[in-house]
């Protein structure tokens, strides 16, 4: 019988180990689902596909592309040097004063600088009439040069494309030009690559 009492005692033994077996699954098991769903977020939280849309309208390859031919058309600028610097006899404050000045003007595109040139005589003298009307007052401040600046890029471009008069008035609104250019003018900016009063 001890022998007997033996046998059972071995056969009981086994059960133990098929609990040890399903734990073991069953970690196993939990193990995978961990995993798995902590792949599961990482794919969800990292960075939308390029084939979702951007902005809910078009997708992301499609406005990368874009940036892209932007910084394509933002070719170096052109610019325009007018042969001769202009020298003018300022207006008369206290004492006489002259003003040496070499013109450059930034301009949109290629088809500005070619419009530019059959306007360089009229260009010349309606520069030279802005310069003549200032005093050495007026230019002697970053601020006075910079709205000189601004008076001759708007006088430059209303020759190139003349503003439409509004209906019922012979006059366009004398205001002071703006710091910046409209995006589509001809003609961007005026830079002064030398500037002497005397």
């Amino acid at each position: 019988m001890a022998e007997a009492k033996k046998t059972e005692t071995e056969g009981e033994a086994p059960p133990p180990k098929k609990k040890g077996k399903l734990i073991i699954f069953i970690a196993i098991g939990v193990l995978v689902l961990v995993l798995g769903g902590g792949g599961a977020a990482y794919f969800l939280m990292k960075k939308k596909p390029v084939e979702e849309l951007a902005d809910g309208d078009e997708p992301v390859k499609e406005a990368k592309a874009k940036k892209k031919d932007k910084k394509a058309d933002h070719a170096p600028p052109s610019f325009y040097k007018f042969d001769k610097a202009f020298t003018v006899k300022l207006q008369t404050e206290q004492q006489e004063a002259y003003l040496q000045a070499e013109v450059q003007l930034r301009v949109l595109d290629a088809a500005a600088l070619e419009m530019l040139k059959p306007y360089d005589p009229e260009l010349k003298h309606r520069i030279m009439l802005i310069l003549l009307a200032k005093k050495a007052s007026d230019l002697v401040t970053a601020q006075g040069v910079q709205r000189l600046s601004n008076e001759i890029r708007e006088t430059v471009n209303n020759t190139l494309e003349p503003p439409v008069p509004k209906k019922g008035k012979d006059k366009v609104d004398a205001k002071e030009p703006a710091d910046a250019a409209a995006p589509d003018a001809p003609v961007q900016a005026v830079l002064f690559t030398s500037f002497i009063i005397q």
